[in-house]
């Protein structure tokens, strides 16, 4: 449904001038509320003692979430509704419930050094959030400035995932999840670029190798998901500091702000 969209009508030779409800599209908003419902499920299980669940959970919704945006587009159907929907949701389940999980996890055994490392995450996955929706006119489309919140999400729940899994608990971990979670949060909102994959197009042909190479991926994860994909998001969370890295020795700049630094709104972003 079009928002605000006028039709006229005569009666009696009146111009009867009315707009039209706005409305709110289902098909996108469909996959953030299934993407809030990730978050809220890992919220439960763990609270229910179950982290591998609650790991699940995340993931889920961070498929779920790289869709909702993707259907947009394709469909032509976004609308601020939709951008206010997806950060809130992204809130919940990429800033609560990784911090939640990982406090009733492992956190909560270091007193008030575990609430203080699973506020730091939630706080700096709010401060993520919020510059991203600042920010989303002036970064260069092919980089995230900072840690993408899924991914910083996926870091937590990946390792809480992968210990769960080997049977490792306990005062073992309590110090790692520290460690990480301060890792994930603080990353979030650095300036470090991290490829963003925008420009990947699936409507662009590819060699046949490459259809080869994402079925054996597709067979990787398989054989033992929580290690895989724990793995591949230390990989991804460690990029973007390889590439901060390598820009800084070739004298590159490391600013992944697209535009000038001339107008006084965009003075500061380009440290």
């Amino acid at each position: 449904m079009d928002e605000g969209t006028e039709t006229a009508a005569t009666d009696g030779g009146t111009v009867v001038v009315s707009k039209r409800r706005k409305g709110i599209y289902v098909l996108p908003n469909l996959f953030t509320l299934a993407a809030l419902f990730g978050g809220f499920y890992a919220i439960v299980m763990a609270i229910n003692g179950r982290f591998d669940l609650a790991s699940v959970g995340v993931f889920c919704a961070m498929v779920l979430d790289s869709l909702d945006g993707r259907v947009a587009r394709m469909t032509n159907t976004q609308s601020a509704f939709g951008e206010q929907m997806d950060s809130l949701s992204d809130m919940v389940s990429f800033g609560a419930a990784p911090a939640l999980i990982s406090y009733v996890w492992a956190l909560n055994g270091l007193g008030r050094w575990g609430w203080f490392a699973a506020f730091v995450y939630c706080a700096c996955a709010a401060l993520r959030l919020a510059r991203f929706n600042v920010n989303t006119q002036v970064v260069d489309k092919r980089y995230f400035q900072g840690l993408p919140s899924p991914a910083a999400a996926a870091l937590v729940a990946g390792f809480i995932w992968w210990m769960t899994d080997t049977g490792v608990r306990g005062p073992a971990v309590a110090w790692p999840m520290f460690c990480l979670a301060l890792f994930a949060g603080l990353t979030m909102v650095t300036n470090v670029p991290f490829y963003s994959f925008k420009d990947v197009s699936m409507k662009r042909s590819v060699p046949f190798a490459v259809i080869v190479l994402i079925a054996l991926g597709i067979a990787l994860v398989n054989i033992d998901p929580p290690t895989v994909m724990f793995g591949i998001f230390v990989v991804y969370g460690l990029s973007g500091y390889v590439v901060y890295g390598w820009r800084k020795a070739k004298g590159v700049q490391t600013s992944v702000i697209s535009t000038s630094t001339d107008e006084p709104d965009e003075r500061g972003l380009h440290k």
